[in-house]
């Protein structure tokens, strides 16, 4: 139950080299209260959220800015200081980034305690402990002594919330604590922080995840280029959108959209010669709970339902795969264990597990970024892994690849028609206008304007960065894309313009995806076979459509039950 208000906002605004990015915003956060900002990628949540915490960055300006009986507006870096860490708790997104790579997570945690409590070192060892503790720590004594680094993605977000919550702060921010994270964990962190809620401590939550929200919030704020364009109780808000910028939100999110339907609103003068696959809307979103079919374009994609012709050809097949890592001082630690599957032409195999489940790894086996201790990978019927690389180099351009984050793998000096000229030529010097031609093709193949390939990636948006991603990996033609959480750091609008983008090149191309993700409603969607792995091994594969509806596996089922 919520009380007194504890933080009060009145007409927020931020501005940037004299551009307003955060207009006349106001909402407030009592105590026991989760509030949630939504909205899409530039609308203001973040740099409003690092506001409250004087990191924003930019001019603030604020009729009022209050923290209990505190004038946010009229403190200087001194009083900033004894603000942060014991009075606001700031969780972000990446704890990879976030985390001292260099440091034990003891040492993270207890940096806060030496310099804003009294307590010597081993009441601080007795209270990051503690900390650790309650956050589901597994093992809390051992992974003091641990970096970020050796802690997989799920264990390094609950240190940092550890580490934000060790002081007990009135305030939890959360920018965004879920992203990228598997189901089950994204759970364990959302109960987290609800737990804190219903403790009496105040929660701002910054996410893109609708699903985390309804189950996290009490009321939402919706925001669009800087502004509030509706706020009020989660399930008003969620359940019965007033504004036409909600609603597009919520029309944006894959559950219950038939495979092959559009997430998002048909370009308005689309210049492909193909038609559209038919948006969302009521008809064709199906009850959550109950099969969607995976055939929806049948003789397109190859799939092999009855009466749809011989089945397609098998372009990826991997067979008995296994690959364990060396651990020093303990037995090898086996990450992919006898695993095997086909991806056929024009198909798309989701891959779903927790982290740690060897979904990556596996995908770097098919990828010949690493060669498998045991078993065999082919690539339209040729030997493609274990295989040396000057063998299989000449092949090289039918595998692609879309990473989650395209920045850490762009050169940030190159503009996008440099990134682009070199993938279309595989580094080889060639005539600049043919370069260009292609270039410019695949921009326009991606919808991107011409004009952006003179920019550089840092000056892109995030949905902008990925469609220069998708179009790096289509450059070199391949038969097989590999996406590996492509769409997982986007919001929901720009998630369903890259998911249709991916869609509709297939249908095109008749490109096999294998797709990678922890957002089973993504897999769902997405998906015409889905392979489901834990501890290096897969557990249950099948069909998309009567995988979800009626999982034979326990893990599958509780992977299932996590979701939001």
């Amino acid at each position: 139950m919520s009380g007194p208000a504890l933080l009060e906002v009145d007409g927020l605004s931020v501005a940037f080299g004299g551009r307003p990015v955060v207009d006349d915003v106001s909402f407030s956060v009592s105590t026991g209260e989760c509030v949630a900002i939504v909205g899409e990628s530039g609308s203001g949540k973040s740099v409003t959220a690092r506001s409250l915490l004087g990191l924003s960055g930019g001019r603030v300006s604020a009729r009022g800015l209050r923290l209990g009986d505190t004038d946010l507006t009229a403190l200087g870096e001194r009083g900033w200081r004894a603000v942060r860490g014991p009075r606001i708790g700031l969780v972000l997104q990446d704890a990879l980034v976030s985390l001292d790579p260099l440091r034990p997570i003891g040492r993270e945690i207890d940096d806060a305690l030496r310099l804003h409590t009294p307590l010597g070192p081993r009441g601080r060892r007795e209270r990051a402990l503690e900390a650790l503790v309650e956050v589901g720590m597994p093992e809390p004594e051992a992974r003091l002594g641990q970096r970020s680094g050796e802690l997989s993605g799920g264990l390094r977000q609950r240190a940092l919330i550890a580490a934000a919550l060790v002081l007990r702060p009135e305030l939890v921010v959360a920018d965004e604590p879920t992203t990228a994270l598997d189901a089950e964990v994204q759970r364990l962190v959302v109960d987290r922080l609800a737990a804190l809620r219903d403790g009496g401590t105040a929660v701002l939550a910054i996410s893109h995840d609708l699903g985390v929200v309804r189950r996290l919030a009490d009321r939402v704020v919706v925001m669009r280029a800087g502004v509030v364009v509706e706020t009020g109780p989660t399930e008003q808000v969620l359940g019965d959108p007033r504004h036409e910028y909600t609603r597009l939100l919520l029309a944006a999110l894959p559950r219950g959209v038939a495979r092959g339907a559009r997430l998002s609103p048909a370009p308005s003068a689309p210049d492909r010669s193909a038609p559209p696959a038919p948006a969302a809307t009521a008809e064709n979103r199906v009850p959550n709970d109950e099969p969607r079919s995976s055939a929806v374009h049948g003789s397109e994609r190859g799939s092999s339902r009855v009466g749809a012709g011989p089945a397609p050809e098998v372009v990826l097949a991997a067979s008995g795969l296994r690959r364990a890592f060396a651990v020093r001082g303990s037995a090898p630690r086996v990450a992919v264990d006898d695993v095997s599957f086909e991806l056929r032409a024009g198909e798309t195999l989701g891959l779903v597990g927790a982290s740690g489940s060897g979904k990556t790894t596996t995908a770097r086996l098919l990828l010949g970024l690493d060669d498998p201790d045991d078993g065999a990978v082919t690539l339209l019927g040729e030997p493609w892994a274990p295989l040396r690389e000057r063998e299989r180099r000449a092949r090289r351009a039918l595998l692609g690849a879309v990473y989650q984050d395209p920045s850490s793998s762009f050169d940030p000096r190159w503009t996008v028609g440099q990134l682009l000229a070199d993938a279309v030529t595989s580094g080889r010097v060639t005539r600049p206008g043919r370069v260009s031609t292609e270039v410019e093709g695949l921009l326009d193949r991606v919808g991107l304007a011409v004009d952006v390939a003179e920019r550089r990636p840092g000056t892109l948006s995030g949905g902008q960065r990925q469609r220069v991603a998708v179009a790096r990996a289509l450059a070199p033609r391949p038969r097989v894309v590999v996406c590996d959480e492509p769409v997982s750091a986007l919001d929901v609008s720009v998630q369903a313009q890259v998911l249709d983008l991916l869609d509709e090149l297939q249908r095109e191309e008749g490109l096999a995806y294998l797709f990678i993700s922890h957002d089973l409603d993504v897999v769902a969607h997405m998906s015409d076979h889905v392979a489901v792995m834990q501890h290096g091994r897969v557990v249950e594969h099948g069909p998309a459509a009567p995988l979800f509806a009626a999982p034979q596996h326990p893990y599958t089922r509780a992977l299932l039950a996590a979701r939001p």
